[in-house]
């Protein structure tokens, strides 16, 4: 027969092995998520595919935040856009751009950088205006025409230069580099 003593250690040990339970499966949750953030980017193929079908992702935010209306979902869109490029530019700032400036891109790379500091800014004006209709429509759309101009010298200039000095082993270096970064905030 079982003591008082006995069924409240068992209980308690029931209480130890259901938070642990659930501890492990928000642990696993949040790594399915995070992987599953990040999957599109890893699939993409070498870093410069990866960052440039990012870049569309990116634009089409734009668009469908373009067309929203002011309320609960343009602030959710906003919100969306800013983890998007946030991911991004983790990326961008702690593999490609030191990988620049390794081959001698210093100057392009310091550029680009200085480019995510106005990217910053924008976030935060757009987030100013959300209620503003047309306010919030001319700032973001200033924005994505200045983030589309950055996106077009990355890919049609500055990367393919930057790929062009990488060897195939440096080229999975950063591609699994910038994965990596990627993993951080996704």
């Amino acid at each position: 027969m079982a003591t008082h003593a006995h069924i409240s250690h068992f209980k308690g040990s029931n209480a130890l092995v259901g938070a642990s339970i659930g501890a492990s499966l928000a642990l696993l949750s949040m790594v399915g998520r995070k992987l599953a953030v990040q999957a599109p980017t890893a699939l993409a193929g070498d870093w410069d595919k990866a960052l440039a079908a990012e870049h569309r992702a990116t634009l089409l935010l734009f668009d469908k935040l373009r067309q929203s209306e002011a309320g609960a979902k343009r602030t959710m869109m906003l919100t969306q856009l800013k983890h998007a490029l946030g991911k991004h530019a983790m990326e961008e700032e702690n593999a490609v751009y030191p990988a620049m400036r390794s081959v001698g891109m210093t100057k392009e790379a310091d550029a680009l950088n200085g480019d995510h500091g106005y990217v910053k800014q924008y976030l935060y004006e757009l987030s100013d205006l959300l209620k503003d209709d047309v306010a919030f429509k001319g700032k973001l759309a200033a924005f994505r025409n200045d983030i589309e101009k950055h996106m077009r010298q990355e890919e049609d200039e500055l990367f393919p230069r930057l790929k062009h000095a990488l060897d195939g082993q440096a080229t999975s270096k950063l591609t699994r580099r910038m994965n990596q970064e990627g993993l951080k905030l996704a």
